[in-house]
């Protein structure tokens, strides 16, 4: 579930820190090396300008909040911090949740570019038509043939939110929605997404459902002729040097027949870190434009789509303000356990909050074994309090909230 603090004041002033790009550096593969890191606090103070007693607290912080996990960081090109934690590992390979959906994102704006002559309207596509989405029909709902794809990739198609996630409207969760009732005859993967039924019109609300990205990614699939996996393989994964990934796939006897739209990527950390460096450099890698510029501008900034919440391109977006230790540019995509991925544009900076509990760490889920050794160290852990003033356990948005303005924190003039 995604829900949004509202506030006010931004840091002002962070933009003047910004120094040049790293814009020529682009790590090689782990294997080859990887990336080029810093020695000591002081000469990440004065290289990356960054406080390591700062990104200590902010990790300390985030082990608190998640069974497994570790913090990464990158500013000016550089790995400055990377820690782990559990069963938090540079080869671990867990379950990310709904961070899977800022993949989909990105590779939607790969397809809408490569495929341009097969929906040469882009977002304002209205896919729930023959030609893009034939096993939708007949439409179970039909305002369904009003929704375009800026409206699943911006959680604004009108779907039912999973589970008890309300319906908001201009910017208020103001419509309580109930858990849809289980089928007496249980859909499959694509028809459970495509039967969803709607709470609102598209356009008219936003809550937060995986079926949403994933009607995106049956789009995507019709279009490039592959799954979503084998599409990321050849158009990120071997460009940027990634090492073994997958999908969390495998549900005990039960295989998920296609990628899954709305979670569970599982990507080595350090190869995480590429991703969101290569949106930091807007679909850049080297000498490569793997996304299109425009598709990444305009994932980190409001959308005209979205309306009643600050979420864009499956990005929360910070342009209001909202998460208020954080410069207005900074946009995120967080994931069920506590992960979350991270772009500061005007800091120059990426963050990885690896995180978890037991089952995202699995191996059987993706059937990629794993080659570390877990100590057992956090066998007993028990969640920690959100604060002295409260019993409640750390959430999974907060906990990744509370990271960023910690991490930003750790910025030195």
């Amino acid at each position: 579930m995604s829900r949004f603090l509202f506030g006010s004041v931004g840091l002002l002033g962070l933009a003047t820190l910004v120094p040049v790009l790293a814009q020529d550096y682009f790590p090689p593969p782990d294997t080859e090396g990887g990336w080029r890191t810093l020695k000591g606090a002081a000469q990440i103070r004065k290289t990356a300008g960054m406080d390591l007693v700062q990104l200590d607290r902010a990790f300390e912080y985030a082990s608190r909040s998640s069974r497994h996990g570790g913090l990464l960081v990158t500013r000016h090109g550089y790995l400055v911090y990377e820690k782990y934690y559990g069963k938090g590992n540079r080869e671990a390979l867990p379950a990310m949740a709904s961070v899977g959906k800022a993949y989909t994102s990105i590779a939607c704006g790969i397809m809408l570019q490569e495929k341009h002559d097969l929906i040469p309207d882009g977002l304002e596509t209205k896919v729930f038509t023959q030609k893009y989405l034939p096993e939708a029909f007949p439409l179970t709902d039909p305002r369904k043939a009003d929704i375009k794809l800026g409206h699943l990739l911006t959680m604004a198609s009108g779907m039912h939110g999973e589970g008890s996630n309300p319906g908001f409207v201009n910017f208020e969760p103001i419509v309580k929605l109930e858990p849809i009732p289980r089928s007496a005859q249980p859909l499959s993967q694509d028809q459970g997404a495509l039967q969803a039924p709607l709470w609102c019109a598209p356009g008219d609300g936003y809550s937060y459902t995986s079926q949403s990205p994933h009607v995106a990614s049956i789009v995507l699939r019709r279009l490039v002729g592959m799954e979503m996996q084998q599409y990321i393989d050849e158009k990120l994964a071997k460009p940027m040097g990634w090492g073994p990934w997958g999908y969390a796939l495998h549900r005990g006897e039960n295989t998920l027949a296609h990628t899954p739209g709305g979670a569970d990527t599982a990507i080595r950390s350090t190869d995480v870190l590429r991703f969101v460096y290569m949106i930091l450099h807007k679909g850049r890698w080297g000498k490569q434009q793997l996304v299109p510029a425009n598709y990444i501008e305009m994932a980190g900034k409001p959308s005209p789509y979205q309306k009643h919440a600050p979420f864009s391109l499956m990005f929360e977006v910070n342009a209001d303000g909202h998460l208020a230790g954080a410069p207005r540019d900074a946009f995120f995509k967080s994931g069920g356990g506590g992960y979350g991925v991270v772009v500061v544009p005007s800091l120059d900076l990426v963050i990885y909050k690896m995180a978890g509990a037991d089952q995202q760490y699995n191996p059987a889920l993706t059937r990629i074994p794993q080659n570390y050794k877990y100590d057992g160290s956090r066998d007993n852990w028990k969640p920690a309090a959100r604060s002295q003033f409260s019993d409640g356990p750390i959430g999974t948005d907060d906990g990744l909230r509370r990271t960023i303005e910690m991490v930003v924190a750790a910025v030195v003039p």
